[in-house]
């Protein structure tokens, strides 16, 4: 029998009357988070270096959902970001991501270092058991991030937000701030 427990580090929520997850399934969850980051990252550098914050914002908005289809074909998980200040309807968060960002926001105004945020459960989802992984996406200093994110943004940028994303919620981040998560989840 596998050895099943619950996994939260960088932040202590309380874990009673939460359902267990497999190491197994954490360490995959973190290695597909890598994967993605990993694929994201060098590709919005890129695209930053050959054209700036716009040019970036074209790369998010396809390079993004592919890497996270290939990774989920691949792996069999259902992989997305999400964020509570969404910037396209795909990033929109179901409940249970709803809770745990918001665990993470809590955690983060209490100190919590959200490099470190991660938090897995395994829960019932329309009768059947899933396993769930999020983790927080950071805004680090220096990275490029808050050129579309933040708060003083260019008018270009501001332009180009408009074009691809017009219901967008995601700016006003600052450096420390959870822009949101990645999300996981598969069947048991």
């Amino acid at each position: 029998m596998k050895l099943r427990y619950a996994l939260v580090l960088g932040f202590g929520v309380a874990l009673s009357g939460l359902s267990f997850a497999d190491s197994a399934d954490v360490s995959q969850a973190r290695d597909l988070a890598k994967q993605f980051a990993g694929q994201l990252q060098p590709a919005l550098g890129k695209a930053m270096k050959s054209g700036g914050p716009v040019n970036a914002l074209g790369v998010c908005q396809t390079k993004a959902p592919e890497i996270a289809q290939s990774l989920s074909d691949r792996s069999g998980w259902d992989i997305k970001r999400v964020s509570l200040k969404n910037r396209s309807a795909d990033a929109q968060p179901d409940a249970w991501e709803i809770k745990v960002l918001t665990q993470f926001d809590q955690q983060r105004a209490q100190g919590a270092d959200p490099t470190k945020m991660e938090y897995s459960e395994v829960v019932q989802e329309r009768g059947q058991k899933t396993f769930r992984y999020m983790k927080a996406i950071a805004i680090g200093e220096g990275q490029p991030c808050l050129q579309c994110h933040g708060t003083n943004l260019n008018d270009d940028v501001k332009k180009r937000l408009g074009e691809l994303y017009p219901h967008d919620k995601a700016t006003g981040y600052k450096v420390g701030q959870i822009r949101g998560a990645f999300s996981f989840k598969k069947h048991l």
